[in-house]
Order: C-alpha cells, then structure tokens, then sequence
C-alpha cells in the first residue's frame, strides 16, 4: 500500500517526508497501458511521470492548502507534457502526452527540453475560489542561469524551490513499473521559531543560519540524504532510509499516512459520467455510431481509462427507467 511519512529532526530548523506509491502508482501505468488508442509509456517516460508523481505528493504535503497542486513540464521534444494533480487529500492522478518516438534512455533534456523551451510550472488551485481569486502559478525553465539543461527532474524541482520559493531544498526521486518513491528534505526558517532559534550549531548567528545555503544543520542532514541511492530508495521500506540515512541525527516522526488518509490514486472520470455524456450526443448520434463499429468508445483524456458502450448498453442509456427489463438497472 502507498505510504507517506513526514518527519522532523529533534531540535534542528530541517524536516523532511518519503513516499513510496505502490499501488496507487501501479493504477496510474494499468490504466495507460490498457488504453488500446495509446498503449504504455515508454520507460524514460515512465520513470520521469513516476518521479514527478512522487515529488507532487512531497510537496502538497508539505503545505497548508485547501485545493489541487498541479506539477506539469512541457516544451519540444516527444514528450509534449506531463502533469500531476495531487490534492489536499492527498488523491493523485498523473498523465503524459507523446508527439513522437522515444528512444530508450532518454534523459529530460532529450524528452522535453531539446531547444531550450522546456519549462516547469507549479500550480496551486484552491478548492473554494473567491470571486476574482486566480490560481498561483510559478514557473521556471528546464535549465540553470546558463543554459545548462537539468538531467534530472529532482534537479529542476530544487531549483524551482531555492529560487522561486527560497526554501533550501533537497529532492532524491526514483521510479520504475513497481514505486515512484521520494525523499524530500527542507530547511526551516530559524528568525522567528522560538523552539528552533538558537538550537543550531554551537556559535551559529541567526541571519547567517536563515540565509539560504549557510545552514550547518541543514547541509549535513542535505548531504547524508543525498547518499540515498536510487535502488535503495525503490526497494527498502521507509523505516530502513530513514534509520540507514540519518542513525546519528535525532529523528522525530510522524504516523505514517495510508490507505484513505494517504497517498492513493483517483480520477474524476466514470462510467456514469460518461453515460451522460452519451445521453447528451442524442440517440440519432449514438445509433449513427454504432452502425459504423461495435462499441462506443470514450478514452479518460487525462488517466487513459477507456470505457466501452455496445448496442444494449446505449440502449439502456436512453430508456425510460419503467420499461427496463427486469433486473436491469438504468445508468443515472
């Protein structure tokens, strides 16, 4: 089961989270590869979508929202976008759009950043908008100050938190058929925490300690997370990366959040949903369909699943609820 837990080092201005998507994960790949229209993704696809899901959950974690975060890239290259919706919920739902052939092994740069155009944009939407309220929306490119492309997905989302967020970041992801799992450790400010200003390293002034990448507490902790490899943080439970990464640190965590309270996959799309969209095409159009093929098909545009009407399930779409047969029941 998907699992996500947050903690806190003892004393210090860091905290952090690990998130390990199994089966909500393995939702997200089942309905793409079952789409008969789209089929799989292509493995660097795959990884990049099942890193991106696990960075989306770390940071709409991390934040008092009432809405959906929306973590998506695009540019030039065959990957057109991808994008990930978690909400406060922590319901998730991911999806990707190819415009050609990937070749295997493609890096990020190579998927969507091959001229430079690649961007990444984080998009918080509230639940419950004012009148005239806007969603927040940052945006960064898929490269440094230089130009320089990012090779990794976790290199851009740091980026995006240093600079548009001014938050020390340190982000370790992975993916692959099975987990799209995440390491995510973030400084806290020290000016204004009366339970953390003055707990840092012995000497340490305060200014110094709230200015980005002067940290002490926070570059130890930063460097010991970086030493997680990718096959340890897809294979091992979280209480091992926790223990193996930070043994000498005082770690303070949290119960961990499954099942309904935790990371799991939802998409807005049903069978009944699109039922009413059928009833809203008209017999005449439904009936012109099936006369050219067997089934009316509809394709989920955003997670891929596909749903399939025949003769007698538009039949039941467009009768009266009195005059079904007997033990049938009418699609509402």
């Amino acid at each position: 089961m998907s699992e996500l837990r947050k903690f806190l080092f003892d004393g210090l201005p860091v905290r952090g989270a690990v998130v390990r998507l199994t089966d909500a994960w393995q939702e997200v790949l089942r309905r793409r590869a079952s789409n008969t229209t789209a089929g799989a993704y292509p493995v660097p696809v795959q990884s990049l979508l099942g890193e991106m899901t696990a960075a989306a959950v770390l940071m709409q974690s991390g934040i008092q929202f009432d809405g959906a975060l929306v973590l998506q890239i695009f540019g030039d290259g065959p990957l057109k976008l991808a994008v990930v919706e978690v909400q406060s919920d922590l319901r998730v739902r991911a999806t990707a759009s190819l415009t050609g052939p990937v070749e295997s092994g493609a890096l990020l740069a190579e998927l969507i950043d091959q001229n430079g155009q690649g961007r990444c944009a984080i998009t918080l939407d509230p639940a419950r908008k004012q009148p005239g309220q806007q969603p927040y929306q940052g945006v960064v490119a898929l490269s440094d100050g230089e130009g320089q492309s990012f090779g990794r997905m976790a290199e851009v989302l740091q980026h995006y938190m240093r600079h548009s967020e001014q938050l020390d970041t340190v982000l370790v992801l992975a993916a692959d058929a099975q987990v799209a799992a995440g390491l995510l450790i973030q400084r806290l400010p020290v000016k204004g925490e009366a339970n953390l200003a003055g707990q840092g390293s012995e000497g340490e002034d305060t200014e110094q300690a709230d200015t980005q990448g002067h940290n002490e507490d926070f570059n130890r902790i930063a460097h010991l997370a970086s030493t997680l490899k990718r096959e340890e943080l897809l294979t091992l439970d979280i209480d091992t990366v926790l223990r193996r990464l930070f043994w000498e640190e005082g770690v303070l965590t949290f119960a961990p959040l499954t099942g309904e309270s935790g990371p799991r996959f939802a998409c807005t799309c049903s069978r009944e949903r699109v039922a009413q969209m059928i009833r809203g095409l008209g017999v005449a159009e439904a009936e012109s369909i099936l006369s050219e093929r067997e089934n009316i098909e509809v394709g989920c545009e955003f997670c891929g699943q596909q749903y399939r009407f025949d003769a007698v399930d538009a039949a039941q779409i467009f009768a009266p609820p009195g005059s079904l047969p007997p033990g049938s029941q009418s699609v509402q």
